[in-house]
């Protein structure tokens, strides 16, 4: 997975910027990213605040052991199927 340059926090205040009426294109030249980016920025982290992403990131991870093992409950069950 690709990482970022920036931080979940430094996202989260460059979309405030933008909220207190710096124009896009202006907010991206300064940070260096591109519309494109700003834009999956705010689909993403759109109404967070800091104390929300916190949250979010536990969420996820908890999702991504919740698929494993899921995956590994239903690869254990193929092979008992098999087995019979």
């Amino acid at each position: 997975m690709k990482r970022t340059r920036f931080s979940e926090k430094q996202i989260v205040a460059i979309l405030k910027q933008a909220d207190a009426g710096i124009k896009v294109k202006d907010l991206c030249l300064e940070h260096g990213i591109s519309d494109a980016t700003y834009y999956n920025w705010k689909a993403k982290y759109g109404g967070l605040k800091v104390s929300n992403l916190k949250r979010l990131k536990e969420v996820e991870g908890e999702l991504g052991k919740l698929k494993r093992m899921y995956v590994d409950l239903a690869l254990e069950n193929l092979a008992l199927k098999d087995l019979i």
